[in-house]
């Protein structure tokens, strides 16, 4: 197919238009996905350092097992 095919085909609302729908609908899954990954290692990294004042004894369990809750959704 050549480049000026191509072209044709594209400028086409019939074939343009479920192109740009499923374009988006993958950018928005991407974005949604790393969004994802970001909150976890966020949530991750902030239970390890909990975890590691707890360990030298600046917070008591108690007080790490409190702030751990704050953050959860409740659904």
């Amino acid at each position: 197919m050549q480049i000026n095919s191509i072209g044709d085909v594209l400028q086409n609302r019939d074939v343009l238009t479920p192109i740009l729908i499923f374009l988006g609908i993958v950018l928005v899954v991407l974005i949604r996905s790393a969004a994802g990954v970001i909150s976890s290692i966020a949530r991750e990294r902030t239970r390890r350092e909990i975890a590691a004042f707890i360990a030298e004894g600046a917070m008591s369990p108690e007080q790490g097992e409190k702030l751990m809750k704050a953050g959860e959704k409740h659904t």
